[in-house]
């Protein structure tokens, strides 16, 4: 029986990966000499190699370019980058090198943003998506940048009384915002929590009620995540499914306001 380390990457993973190498019996990852840098900085080593992450950007926005002309689909594909995937400097300056936009999932998020504008590597033009939880400190920062000028802000409600933040902080006429759909996942961890977001049961009637008649918000996008990731399985196609049912409903409201926007963990593999 084989039980040693090597055996079980050997039987476990193909070889060699993408990026990797070997050269004198030494590792290489994209052309650079690890046991180098091992021997320079010591173990255990965390890596990042830039390149990858706009490849990986590239790679998706290519994707997504080919199955537009395909299918002669009349929307358009907008990458982007979830800030608290990294908040290094150098990651984020190589993620907006690529017609890159942003998205935020907590206050200190927004602090970037801020940061990215006052340095020149963003404008009021960029879109940035507000995701997660929404703290009132979180909700007073969302709604400086939009008083402030940035135009393509867009914060998705996370549950139902997050509204009334925009409501009170917002002093814009017109306020475009998005709504989560809670999607209905089987706990798959030993410390799992549910999904956030609306019911799916309950997000008619929200919108009814509070954003029909409202002029002061726009419905302009409706987001759901399902965290299994694409597998061909009757669960994840279900769930799609579901989701895109309430948006062909919400559409019959709001025929011309409402884009779709399916969220991907498409990890960008900077490591």
């Amino acid at each position: 029986m084989n039980n040693t380390y090597f055996d079980l990457v050997d039987q476990t993973f193909y070889w060699p990966q993408e990026g990797f190498s070997l050269e004198d019996n030494k590792l290489l990852f994209n052309g650079i000499p690890l046991y180098d840098i091992i021997n320079k900085y010591g173990t255990p080593l965390k890596l990042f190699y830039l390149p990858k992450i706009s490849s990986q950007i590239q790679k998706a926005q290519m994707l997504f370019d080919e199955a537009i002309k395909t299918h002669n689909y009349k929307g358009k594909y907008h990458y982007s980058y979830c800030t608290k995937s990294s908040h290094f400097k150098f990651v984020l300056d190589e993620v907006l090198k690529n017609i890159a936009q942003l998205e935020t999932s907590s206050s200190f998020d927004i602090d970037l943003i801020n940061k990215l504008y006052n340095t020149g590597r963003l404008n009021k033009d960029t879109l940035v998506i507000n995701n997660g939880y929404k703290t009132r400190d979180y909700a007073t920062k969302i709604a400086k940048l939009i008083n402030g000028g940035f135009k393509n802000i867009i914060p998705v409600l996370d549950n139902k009384d997050e509204l009334s933040y925009y409501e009170e902080l917002i002093n814009k006429d017109v306020i475009n915002i998005g709504i989560r759909i809670a999607t209905e996942e089987e706990p798959n961890f030993e410390f799992y929590t549910s999904r956030l977001g609306i019911r799916p049961s309950e997000v008619l009637d929200f919108y009814k009620e509070r954003l029909a008649n409202n002029p002061k918000f726009k419905v302009k996008m409706l987001h759901f995540f399902v965290d299994t990731g694409i597998k061909d399985t009757i669960y994840y196609w279900s769930e799609l499914k579901k989701g895109l049912k309430i948006y062909c409903q919400l559409k019959n409201f709001a025929p011309n306001s409402m884009l779709l926007i399916l969220v991907v963990d498409y990890r960008l593999g900077t490591q």
